[in-house]
């Protein structure tokens, strides 16, 4: 029971993050995704630490660092460039490759069994993801792809050195922690690329407050919980409800369109999401004792 309000809970980070899209194009001004990205991550990390009053020791600067920019400068920004170089049903089946390098990467690192049932599962999620989101008038870029695959490698690396470096502060700290480094490593790179933002208004403010309060300091809190109670690959795994939440929120607030292939994908991330949290729950399992000859 407890590992599955573990998922759930988990789950609810991914599913959050599909809103990300309705709610910057609705609610927030266009044409300054790196500035947002910084607004997102900086002011929710500084107020984090405010309440946690705690700063990294000397020797855990460096991995915050890494951290911070795997899980959110290198991760955004080249999620920014896949984006704009790429219709968003491409960019987003690029990142769903990221269930099947933290598989992979966490063999490497971690020393976890990679599965026939997780291979599969991450497999078909991707399967799932483009059924969801890609086009027939798709078209591909090689400098977004390689922005979309570099991103997708940036947030399975975050994800398995998220759970190798698990620190011995509080969850809260360790998420005020990467979300204040990863926004001051993007704040460079957004003043140098990116004009000023123009004048704000109340929806403009509505829509940092809930990016940066619960679409980064909350969900955050949760993904890194979900990766320091259950493995790698499942916790990945459940990244494949982002795109689906995100097409069901078209759907209803959008009044967009489903077809049948959107329908069938959807039906098919949810199977995989169920095949990778199995195979998690296979790998957890103790060893059975040998039995006496």
């Amino acid at each position: 029971m407890a590992r599955i309000l573990d998922v759930f809970a988990t789950a609810l980070a991914p599913a959050i993050w599909g809103s990300t899209y309705i709610v910057t194009t609705e609610l927030l001004p266009p044409g300054h995704p790196l500035t947002l990205a910084v607004l997102r991550a900086l002011p929710a990390g500084l107020l984090l630490l405010a309440v946690v009053r705690q700063l990294p020791p000397p020797q855990w600067i460096g991995r915050i660092l890494v951290l911070g920019a795997l899980n959110f400068a290198v991760f955004w920004s080249l999620l920014f460039v896949a984006a704009y170089r790429l219709p968003g049903g491409v960019a987003a089946t690029l990142g769903a490759v990221q269930p099947l390098l933290v598989l992979f990467l966490a063999r490497v690192a971690l020393g976890n069994p990679v599965t026939l049932l997780s291979v599969g599962a991450a497999l078909a999620g991707l399967c799932g993801v483009a059924l969801l989101v890609v086009g027939p008038a798709a078209s591909l870029d090689p400098v977004g792809v390689l922005a979309g695959l570099g991103g997708a490698a940036a947030m399975a690396g975050g994800t398995v050195f998220s759970r190798k470096w698990q620190s011995p502060v509080s969850l809260l700290t360790f998420t005020a922690w990467q979300l204040t480094a990863g926004g001051f490593l993007l704040l460079p790179v957004a003043l140098w690329v990116e004009p000023p933002l123009p004048s704000l208004t109340a929806q403009n403010v509505a829509g940092f407050a809930y990016l940066g309060l619960i679409g980064a300091a909350l969900t955050y809190y949760l993904w890194f919980r979900g990766i320091a109670r259950l493995e790698p690959g499942p916790v990945s795994a459940l990244g494949f409800l982002s795109p689906a939440i995100a097409v069901l929120l078209g759907w209803i607030v959008l009044e967009e369109q489903l077809t049948a292939p959107q329908i069938a994908g959807a039906l098919v991330v949810l199977a995989s999401v169920w095949a990778a949290q199995a195979a998690g729950r296979r790998a957890a399992l103790p060893p059975r004792p040998a039995r006496a000859a």
